[in-house]
């Protein structure tokens, strides 16, 4: 498993959101207390936000672990955003420890994160992978994260070919889910997927802890509370959380 956050609210610098927590996600990285493998998420990180005067969100990613990366760790306390989506990785044996496979993935104007896995992902990657090529359609050179070597990157494919169709941020997540589960492939897996588009966050819990942080104002949602802050509440197991200008929406996934 992974750890991932996501952010909406007013101007934050990354390092306040990442490094400066107690409990934040660099210390996660070597110290998280909710992970079902153990406390390390050392095999690479990213963030992504929201720059003023961009539609594409910015993104930096690394293979090594966060507390490794000294010269990131100077720069975040200069990077303010509105909205920002980072992860810190525990790779899944069978799959690459390298960069590509650093989360948040990029998609068009939207960001995307993937905690978990696919429990016998070899039994459903054929299908998979061909539900993949096809929501992509005639341009899957457009979503260049769709091909890293990972089941995350399949996942997205299925989140663009429903977002592609119409479907709302945390819909789309939805549907992937449930797409999943059609395959066959949910027994034992894990998919709290996270997105986010400048605008709106949406998160599925499906197999591992996700927590909401709602001060009014800002709105972080996070496989682990990074503080002891009384406002952290954790969601029900499969739900979808959406958080927008209205504010915060909790529903239940559809059972599959």
């Amino acid at each position: 498993m992974c750890r991932h956050l996501a952010y909406l609210g007013p101007p934050v610098t990354v390092h306040d959101l990442v490094y400066a927590p107690p409990h934040g996600l660099e210390h996660q990285s070597y110290g998280a207390e909710l992970c079902g493998h153990g406390p390390l998420n050392a095999d690479g990180f990213g963030v992504g936000w929201y720059a003023d005067g961009r539609t594409a969100p910015v993104r930096y990613r690394r293979s090594m672990p966060i507390w490794a990366d000294a010269s990131f760790a100077e720069v975040a306390p200069v990077v303010s955003a509105t909205c920002a989506v980072a992860a810190v990785r525990s790779a899944t044996p069978g799959f690459p420890v390298e960069e590509s496979g650093a989360q948040p993935f990029v998609a068009g104007h939207r960001l995307f994160s993937h905690n978990g896995r696919i429990e016998g992902f070899a039994g459903v990657e054929a299908r998979l992978r061909e539900r993949a090529t096809e929501a992509l359609g005639d341009d899957p050179a457009a979503v260049p994260d769709a091909r890293a070597p990972l089941d995350s990157a399949a996942l997205l494919a299925l989140a663009v070919g429903s977002w592609r169709a119409g479907a709302a941020l945390g819909d789309g997540l939805a549907e992937v889910v449930a797409e999943v589960g059609a395959l066959g492939g949910t027994e034992g897996t894990r998919l709290n997927l996270l997105a986010a588009d400048g605008q709106a966050l949406a998160a599925t819990t499906y197999g591992d802890s996700l927590f909401v942080r709602d001060d009014g104002d800002a709105v972080v949602l996070a496989s682990e509370p990074y503080d002891d802050a009384p406002s952290w509440r954790r969601l029900p197991d499969r739900s979808l959380v959406s958080v927008d200008a209205a504010g915060v929406t909790i529903t239940a996934l559809k059972e599959i």
